[in-house]
C-alpha cells in the first residue's frame, strides 16, 4: 500500500480521500513527488544555497530522464523553525500533495519531532540539514534517516586533532541545546579517552542567540586554558570571535571549531574571522575531487556564485531520494525504506552510504584552518574525513537505545 492510499484511508473523509487517490491522472503518475519541509525563512543564508544544490540535482536528473521515466518533483514548505509548522506541513503534504516522502529540517528539535512523526504514521522521512545524533540513535526508527555528519561525527574528528595537539587544560563553549550540549559531552568523552590527563577547567552553556560574549571570554581568560573548543555559529561565534579577540583570549591557544569552517558560518565573520582555528566544515576552493570540481564549476555557472556546505546537502538530497526510488522500483513505502538500507549515493565528495544498522548516511566533514584569504575567509590545508571512520560502533548505538528504553 502506497502512503498516499494509506494516509487517505485513515483520513476522516474516507471515501472522498479514496476517490481521489484512485483518480490520480496521468500526468501524475508520471512524476515522483517528494514533500520538502525546512527552515527557509528563519535560516535563508543557509536555506539559499540548500535550494540552489537541491535545483541544481533536480535539472540533472530530470534532464537525463528522471527516475524510470518519472520526473522527480519537490513540493516546499517552510517550518518557520517549529516542530509544530513542520508537523502541519508535512500532514498537508501527505494528505493534500500525495507526497511519497519527506526531506528537510534544519534544527534539531524539528528533525526530533518529525523523526516521531514518521514512525507514527509510516512515512519516509530524511534529515537533511540536522545535527541531531538523537534523533538518528537513541530514537532512531525504521522510516528516520539522516543525511549530515552530525554532531558525534565532527567531534571525533575534533577530538583527534586536539589529542595531536597534546593540550592539557581546556575550555568549552556551546549554545545550550541538543546539539551543542551532545557535541561537547562528546569531545569531552572521546578527548579523555585518547588523553586520560586532560582537564576541562572552563565550560559555558551558552542561550542560543544571546550569548554574553564578553563575560565567557574574560571568564576562560580567569580559567587560564591552554586551548579552547566551540560550538557557536552564527551571530554568537561572532560576538564570540570580537570579544575573544579584543580582550586577547586567543593570544598563544589553540582553537578548535565545530561547523565553523563551513562557508555559512565562516564567511559572516569577514574582516573579524579568526586565523589558525582547527575547524570542520567544508573546502570550496581547493577540493582536488573530481565530482566536486564538476559540481563547483556547475553551481558558480548557474548561481554566479560558489556553493555552501548547505547546496552540498540539497543536493546530496535530491540524488538520494532519486537513487532511493529507483532501487525501489516502485513508490510504496516499504519498499523505498527497505531501498535505503545500504543504499549508495554518488555526491560531490565521492561515494557515500547509509548504514542498515542506523540509518545514518557515512557523509564526512572536512578539517582545515580557518585563514583570510583575498576575498574573505577560507579553510586552508583541508582535509575531507570519511565519516565511515568515525561514527559510532553497533554495540554503542544499542547501548544508547536500551538506556532510553
Amino acid at each position: 500500500m502506497t502512503i498516499r492510499l494509506k494516509h487517505a484511508l485513515r483520513g476522516s473523509m474516507l471515501g472522498c480521500a479514496l476517490a481521489l487517490t484512485l483518480s490520480v491522472s496521468a500526468n501524475a503518475q508520471d512524476i515522483i513527488k517528494i514533500g520538502e519541509v525546512s527552515s527557509f525563512t528563519n535560516f535563508p543564508d543557509h536555506m539559499g544555497h540548500y535550494k540552489n544544490g537541491m535545483d541544481l540535482a533536480l535539472d540533472e536528473i530530470n534532464g537525463a530522464g528522471g527516475v524510470d521515466g518519472k520526473q522527480l518533483v519537490f513540493v516546499t514548505r517552510d517550518d518557520k523553525a517549529t516542530a509544530g509548522d513542520a508537523i502541519r506541513a508535512a500532514e498537508e503534504l501527505v494528505a493534500r500533495e500525495q507526497v511519497d516522502a519527506i526531506t528537510g529540517t534544519f534544527l534539531s528539535s524539528v528533525a526530533l519531532a518529525m523523526n516521531e512523526w514518521a514512525k507514527r504514521n509510516e512515512v519516509l522521512f530524511l534529515a537533511t540539514m540536522s545535527l541531531s545524533d538523537k534523533m538518528i540513535w537513541q530514537e532512531g526508527n525504521r522510516y528516520g534517516y539522516r543525511l549530515r555528519a552530525g554532531t558525534f561525527t565532527q567531534s571525533a574528528i575534533l577530538a583527534e586533532k586536539a589529542a595531536e595537539l597534546g593540550k592539557k587544560r581546556w575550555a568549552l563553549v556551546y549554545p545550550n541545546y541538543e546539539f551543542g550540549q551532545l557535541a561537547a559531552e562528546n569531545f569531552k568523552r572521546m578527548l579523555t579517552e585518547a588523553q586520560p590527563d586532560v582537564e576541562f577547567v572552563s565550560e559555558h552553556a551558552t542561550p542560543l542567540g544571546r550569548i554574553e560574549a564578553g563575560g565567557v571570554a574574560q571568564a576562560m581568560i580567569d580559567a587560564q586554558p591552554d586551548a579552547i573548543f566551540s560550538v557557536l555559529f552564527g551571530g554568537d561565534l561572532l560576538k564570540f570571535v570580537r570579544a575573544g579577540t579584543t580582550q586577547g583570549l586567543f593570544e598563544g591557544r589553540e582553537v578548535l571549531g565545530l561547523t565553523t569552517g563551513e562557508p555559512e558560518n565562516l564567511e559572516p565573520l569577514g574582516a573579524d574571522a579568526p586565523e589558525g582555528w582547527w575547524v570542520t566544515g567544508y573546502d570550496w576552493t581547493n577540493t582536488d575531487i573530481p565530482a566536486h570540481k564538476k559540481f563547483l564549476a556547475d553551481y558558480q555557472e548557474r548561481f554566479g556564485a560558489h556553493p555552501g556546505i548547505s547546496a552540498i546537502m540539497g543536493y546530496t538530497t535530491v540524488k538520494t531520494m532519486a537513487a532511493a526510488f529507483d532501487k525501489a522500483d516502485s513508490t510504496e513505502t516499504e519498499a523505498v525504506v527497505d531501498a535505503m538500507a545500504g543504499l549508495e549515493v554518488e555526491m560531490p565528495w565521492g561515494t557515500i552510504s547509509y548504514r542498515s544498522l542506523d540509518n545514518q548516511s557515512t557523509i564526512g566533514s572536512f578539517l582545515g584552518r580557518t585563514a583570510r584569504g583575498e576575498n574573505g575567509p577560507v579553510l586552508v590545508d583541508a582535509v575531507y574525513k570519511n565519516g565511515e571512520d568515525y561514527q559510532p560502533t553497533e554495540e554503542m548505538i544499542s547501548k544508547w537505545r536500551a538506556a532510553t528504553e
